[in-house]
């Protein structure tokens, strides 16, 4: 087959908020010399401009505005020397304001909206380039890229991914309750996996990984031996 026709290959990631999907994701992609898809960015930045503008979840008619926002999102992903990623919102730097916990729920809620999720699923797979694509996300295995040829699910208890969470929080010189922060996700973890469309659930032949008890080298590992072994 020749390059021109080569379909490059995905790696799909999925799992839960604080699963450790984003940093796994980047190192195993950083190895591989493979692009990277951060979906759960796009939802906040989604997330974000509902935010800036002000516009109410709990209304019927907002959805139509949220799903125009979603279709004509106008983000840059500009990659950085230590294999982090800048990300840029209407020529501004959001890179940090899209992590916050506040826009992190409210991304969790954009998810739920069907229309939203259609306008993000070409861009998502816009992605796709050779080399090849570590795609981190929620739906990456089931409903974006379906015929990947590996897929991982992340798993680690909510008390632990709390912790992770704070731990970052911390670094960040942000303060947070840790009773508050597992409880968001738990709430979260609901919305997920009882949306109607599309939600957060393994893919049938997806290999889990239950993170509670490893380091990020532990995981990377398995899923790169995976990989070499798919």
């Amino acid at each position: 087959m020749s390059s021109h026709t080569q379909k490059p290959p995905v790696l799909t990631i999925d799992g839960p908020a604080g699963s450790g999907k984003g940093t796994i994701s980047q190192r195993v992609a950083t190895t591989l010399g493979w692009h990277i898809l951060d979906s759960g960015a796009l939802y906040r930045l989604v997330a974000l401009a509902v935010l800036k503008k002000a516009i109410p979840l709990n209304k019927d008619s907002s959805e139509y505005e949220i799903y125009n926002i979603a279709l004509k999102l106008d983000v840059l992903f500009v990659p950085l020397e230590n294999n982090s990623v800048r990300i840029v919102l209407e020529g501004e730097d959001v890179t940090q304001a899209i992590r916050t916990e506040e826009c992190g729920n409210i991304a969790s809620q954009v998810a739920t909206l069907k229309s939203v999720r259609t306008a993000l699923l070409e861009r998502q797979r816009g992605f796709l380039k050779l080399p090849g694509l570590v795609a981190d996300g929620r739906d990456m295995g089931t409903v974006v890229f379906p015929d990947a040829k590996l897929k991982i699910f992340l798993t680690a208890s909510a008390e632990i991914r709390g912790k992770r969470r704070l731990n970052q929080l911390k670094q960040q010189g942000i303060n947070a309750n840790l009773r508050g922060l597992i409880r968001d996700i738990e709430e979260r973890d609901t919305r997920d996996m009882q949306r109607k469309d599309a939600p957060l659930v393994p893919a049938d032949d997806a290999m889990i990984i239950d993170t509670d008890n490893l380091s990020i080298d532990d995981v990377v590992n398995l899923v790169l031996n995976a990989q070499k072994n798919s």
